[in-house]
């Protein structure tokens, strides 16, 4: 399963590719406003650090303006993979741009049948987002497991990118129903390395090791 870190904060990905975990990168407005600083200053320095893919988003709701966007979009880098919403228009511009060579993450995905479209449509990745399933008290990740029987079943080509993650429980769920990505806040990742009994562990081998006699 790739791990990409869902965020546009250069430092927490400076940090999770220092760890040599980071296979990609998603980012949305929401993520490139949180860090107070613009597209140009954040994203060429995200390409510079992650080897591959990258999703950016585009913001105009026709599918001729997502195509037009999406051809500048992937002007920036090889590696930028232009995330679409799952709507009608954007459809019509998932199936232009694979039509272009232009790979295509559809994002807000939390049915099945929208992720059968969005493959149908030529998407190179979905992304069904669980996390927001959850709130509303439906199980997220029976819908990617439904998914991932539907690509299956059609040989579908398209990836599944488990989004909208929350905590490392959903990360585990992801694996065991074979998801191809799994997208993450920083603070999930971060929490993945945690368990008190490491740490009660890591500190009884240091302290037995300051006992034995030097030389």
């Amino acid at each position: 399963m790739d791990i990409f870190l869902d965020t546009a904060d250069v430092k927490e990905i400076e940090q999770g590719v220092k760890w040599g975990l980071v296979d990609g990168v998603t980012t949305n407005p929401t993520l490139l406003a949180r860090t107070g600083k613009s597209f140009e200053e954040v994203v060429p320095r995200i390409v510079e650090l992650v080897d591959g893919p990258i999703s950016l988003e585009v913001i105009s709701e026709d599918s001729e303006g997502m195509l037009a966007e999406a051809r500048r979009l992937r002007e920036i880098h090889e590696n930028v993979v232009v995330k679409i919403p799952m709507t009608e228009e954007g459809i019509v511009a998932t199936r232009k741009c694979a039509e272009e060579g232009i790979p295509v993450n559809v994002t807000l995905v939390f049915t099945p049948t929208q992720a059968l479209f969005a493959a149908k449509a030529g998407a190179a990745y979905v992304s069904p987002f669980i996390g927001r399933l959850d709130d509303i008290s439906t199980e997220g990740m029976d819908i990617v497991e439904q998914i991932m029987t539907i690509f299956f079943n059609y040989d579908y080509e398209t990836r599944v990118i488990v989004a909208s993650v929350r905590n490392p429980v959903h990360v585990l769920q992801a694996a065991l129903v074979g998801a191809d990505i799994v997208t993450m806040p920083f603070a999930t990742m971060k929490a993945l390395f945690k368990h008190p009994l490491t740490d009660i562990g890591v500190k009884k081998f240091l302290e037995d090791y300051s006992k034995i006699p030097k030389r």
